[in-house]
């Protein structure tokens, strides 16, 4: 997971005053906060940094000592074993990959790599190693036994489309454990709240800078939000792909998904991508995407306020 040092991905953000204290810090390659209403412990702090890096040591396709790395370079495949803690985050890929057709795929890894999203951070596509290529299945290229993973030969995973945000329900536990009841984490624009009164947050547009397309309350739950125009390194290339075709996604430009935990708000913002979210309706969620023509879409029971 960990990437190049950026920014705050600025498609969510918390827009309501905040007191109290607040935890900032790096994880997987970004900027993290944790705002409370008194500071947390040091013992708390060292917990919340031991879990981020013990995470990206598990799943970052940019360190050579992680497990991703390790099934990466397995010429003949191998049995591969993750935390237990994990197989929730795996369970959700089964389900986001069948209701979305293989489109959701965690195996994008190497077609990401092929486009110059590689652990050199080179930007410049492989046109011979992507030619004629097909790309990787979830279902047919790996087998499952709970936390394990079994490969026949190398292949790359790549969680990005739903692995931030459960680092944030991650968090979201030790803080609960630690005794910490209200909280706000926002792991790079991946928030998750809790408390008695909500917070404020706006949904940034993905052109224009210090605009927002709305605004909504986020009470005792997760918003998490993406936009093909955040990390772009060339003409049509981003970070956003189609598991079934292995390129870049163009349709959509940015989404917004409100689920009671991280993970299925990280995931279902990646699948507004790339499925109708009428096939997403096993899921409990509500949410907006804008398309490439500028129209916006929203559900129903969305509990905010487009200005549109």
């Amino acid at each position: 997971m960990t990437r190049p040092q950026r920014t705050q991905d600025p498609d969510a953000t918390a827009t309501g005053a905040r007191t109290g204290a607040a935890f900032r810090f790096t994880a997987i390659g970004t900027g993290w906060q944790i705002y409370t209403e008194r500071p947390l412990s040091q013992g708390v702090r060292a917990e919340v940094l031991a879990l981020t890096e013990d995470f990206d040591r598990v799943w970052s396709r940019f360190r050579r000592d992680s497990t991703v790395a390790r099934i990466a370079h397995a010429p003949g495949g191998g049995r591969f074993a993750f935390p237990a803690r994990d197989a929730a985050l795996l369970d959700l890929y089964d389900r986001l990959f069948a209701a979305t057709g293989g489109a959701v795929d965690p195996l994008v890894g190497r077609d990401l790599e092929l486009l110059g999203y590689d652990a050199a951070y080179s930007l410049t596509a492989d046109e011979a190693g992507l030619a004629g290529r097909v790309p990787d299945s979830w279902t047919r290229d790996v087998r499952r036994e709970e936390a394990m993973v079994i490969t026949e030969r190398p292949v790359v995973i790549d969680v990005g489309a739903a692995g931030k945000g459960f680092l944030v329900d991650l968090v979201v536990q030790a803080l609960r454990d630690a005794g910490v009841d209200e909280f706000l984490v926002d792991g790079s624009g991946d928030l998750r709240h809790r408390g008695s009164q909500s917070v404020a947050v706006g949904l940034e547009h993905p052109t224009r800078a210090g605009r927002v397309i709305g605004t909504v309350p986020l009470y005792d739950g997760a918003l998490c939000a993406s936009a093909t125009t955040r990390r772009i390194w060339g003409e049509g290339l981003h970070h956003v792909l189609d598991g079934r075709t292995g390129r870049p996604v163009h349709h959509v430009v940015a989404t917004w998904a409100i689920a009671a935990d991280a993970a299925t708000a990280d995931g279902l913002a990646t699948a507004l991508f790339v499925a109708d979210p009428a096939d997403l309706e096993t899921f409990e969620f509500s949410w907006v995407r804008m398309l490439a023509d500028g129209r916006v879409q929203w559900s129903n029971d969305f509990p905010g306020e487009l200005f549109i």
